[in-house]
């Protein structure tokens, strides 16, 4: 036991020797690799700082104020867009066109939201350009203070939305706000004009709609009479009569008419 004992020696020593060195070369390294590292200049961090100070010139508050509120009407750009713009029309026509063909998410929503948002701009072009000429830019040439180009392109827009606004819905929202009875639409507070205008809009969406939904009604009801007297009970009358309602689309031009009658419906 003693022989293979001092046998076994040799054959450690040289291994132990191996960890030894290893580990000095790596704490040389670190050593060395200390004072470059803190030689190292750090990576200067931005300070971000907000204050209030006197300002010399009254116009600088004005820009930053008018910043500000630009800032706040491009948040509530989406809402102004769905509100006071031919979108809602479009949109929830579309949308019902879709369920009454029976095709589910085909077109998807991303090409009805898209095909309406373009039918909108197109729509309401004339109204761009007159609040264009009319306010945007005397504001931006300095001829005309922010609050009357406010007013100012108000001005189109309400005739826009005052032309598809029926008075049964402006008489709604005058004797819910209990307001004095306006004399003429230029009377009629924006604020009551834009809640009268977006149900005027969905009734008459809805009344586009059902003209659409009946003869894809009908063909549903044909094909469901035909496979009732055929005893083919347990099959859907969709599946059958969702090609007969796209080949009826296709051949009478389906997307040209409406597209035409939702544009010409806004005068």
């Amino acid at each position: 036991m003693k022989n293979s004992a001092d046998g076994m020696t040799p054959t450690r020593i040289p291994q132990q020797a191996a960890v030894r060195m290893a580990v000095c070369l790596l704490l040389a390294a670190i050593l060395l690799a200390a004072p470059a590292a803190a030689q190292t200049p750090s990576i200067p961090f931005p300070q971000v700082s907000i204050g209030l100070d006197k300002a010399d010139d009254p116009e600088r508050v004005a820009v930053v104020l008018e910043i500000f509120l630009l800032l706040t009407v491009l948040s509530i750009a989406p809402a102004i867009l769905i509100m006071v713009t031919s979108f809602t029309r479009v949109v929830v026509v579309l949308s019902v066109l879709r369920q009454a063909m029976g095709t589910q998410q085909m077109p998807p929503n991303q090409v009805v939201i898209g095909l309406a948002i373009f039918m909108t701009v197109f729509i309401m072009q004339p109204v761009a350009t007159e609040i264009n000429i009319q306010a945007f830019q005397p504001y931006l040439e300095r001829r005309m203070p922010l609050s009357e180009a406010i007013e100012t392109a108000a001005r189109p827009l309400r005739t826009f939305m005052s032309r598809q606004t029926r008075e049964k819905d402006i008489a709604l929202f005058v004797e819910i706000s209990k307001t004095e009875r306006p004399k003429n639409i230029e009377e009629v507070s924006t604020f009551i004009l834009i809640p009268a205008f977006i149900i005027s809009e969905l009734k008459t969406a809805f009344q586009i709609s059902f003209l659409l939904y009946i003869p894809f009604l009908i063909i549903d009801m044909i094909v469901a009479s035909i496979l009732l007297s055929m005893g083919m009970m347990m099959l859907p009358p969709v599946m059958i009569s969702l090609p007969f309602k796209i080949i009826l689309f296709v051949l009478a031009d389906g997307w040209n008419l409406i597209v035409g009658s939702l544009v010409k419906s806004f005068g």
